[in-house]
């Protein structure tokens, strides 16, 4: 999703492939990591890292919502006519500025949330006083 986010925004698209390349990568990357810990076992669930996810996607979506409607809000009320392609032109100076710029910085911020995100899965699956992943015999 973030790699058609980023593709329709920018009117190239290495970006988004690049981002698409790599989100590939490092899901063949745990794939390959969790298969080889834990072949035939089974995980157990638990209630607090599903409360952890429900409240983050209960966040992510108000925010994107509530980032929508202003971005469209402020856009409808300005007096000169701005289409859809001049908004978000960018040129070649200032190409890495309106990254971080409105309305691109949306894309920004969803994408460091799902790498903090991604952080806190990690530093729960690894708790280290239960010593390493996996076990030697």
């Amino acid at each position: 999703m973030m790699c058609l986010l980023t593709g329709s925004f920018s009117q190239n698209t290495w970006f988004s492939y690049i981002l698409f390349l790599v989100f590939l990568g490092g899901m063949l990357v745990l794939f390959i990591y969790m298969t080889s810990i834990a072949s035939n076992e089974f995980f157990q669930k638990s209630n607090y890292i599903f409360l952890i996810m429900v409240s983050m996607t209960i966040m992510f979506l108000i925010m994107a919502i509530y980032l929508f409607l202003d971005t469209y809000i402020s856009l409808n009320n300005t007096n000169e006519s701005l289409s859809f392609l001049t908004m978000f032109k960018m040129n070649d100076k200032y190409l890495l500025a309106n990254l971080y710029n409105m309305p691109n910085s949306i894309m920004t911020i969803f994408m460091v949330l799902y790498l903090f995100l991604t952080l806190i899965v990690v530093v729960i699956i690894t708790k280290s006083y239960r010593g390493p992943l996996r076990p030697m015999n």
